[in-house]
């Protein structure tokens, strides 16, 4: 029987140049384009420890300028939270009514209150939170509560969208004249409601192909 040929698993020569290109372009990306001495020679020493198979020397360099590179960032960092630490706090201002302890410390939020348990404003996070919602529903009832005289035909469509697009899919093409008669009078807006079973009215409530909002000036 004759010998087994020997499967030869050794990558070539040309598959190994590729690897170490690849290998110094990684370590030097973002290097090559700087002209100064220092980059350029990091590149140079990189290249020939890659070739040469690794030179401890060039390796600790290497671990050098990612640990000076780490430190440049970390005091970049810190410089930057500094500068929001020193940014002034105005005197915080409440309505008259509204309870201190509902609102958040402004200067708690930036680690200036020293006051403690004392400060009459909430150093709970809860409460901040609390205040985003509702600010957020008050701005919410503020426009519900405009009329269709204050809105534009891209306002009213958004409106009609919103009120009637999930109603009831097998209404009547035909358009609700109680709807209709909403616009024309400029009494449609958010609280409307249709005189013909509100929801379970079987005609249309949607805005004519081609309709344009007349607008009433008040003088």
């Amino acid at each position: 029987m004759p010998p087994k040929k020997v499967t030869n698993n050794k990558p070539s020569k040309k598959t190994e140049l590729k690897k170490k290109e690849k290998v110094i372009e990684d370590k030097t990306f973002g290097l090559k384009n700087k002209k100064g001495n220092k980059q350029q020679k990091f590149i140079a020493q990189v290249e020939k420890q890659v070739k040469s198979g690794g030179d401890p020397k060039l390796r600790q360099l290497e671990k050098e300028r990612l640990e000076e590179k780490k430190r440049k960032e970390e005091a970049k960092k810190d410089e930057e939270e500094k500068k929001l630490l020193m940014k002034p706090v105005g005197s915080q201002k409440i309505d008259a009514g509204v309870d201190p302890k509902s609102v958040f410390c402004a200067f708690f939020k930036q680690g200036l209150c020293k006051k403690g348990e004392k400060c009459k404003f909430s150093h709970d996070p809860a409460v901040e939170r609390k205040s985003a919602k509702r600010s957020m529903y008050a701005e919410s009832e503020k426009e519900k509560e405009e009329t269709m005289d204050e809105w534009d035909d891209e306002m009213l469509a958004y409106v009609v969208n919103k009120k009637h697009g999930a109603e009831k899919t097998n209404q009547t093409s035909i358009i609700c004249k109680y709807f209709l008669d909403a616009l024309e009078n400029n009494k449609y807006g958010w609280f409307w409601t249709c005189p013909n079973g509100g929801q379970d009215c079987i005609y249309k409530h949607g805005l004519p192909p081609g309709f344009v909002l007349k607008k009433v000036f008040k003088g």
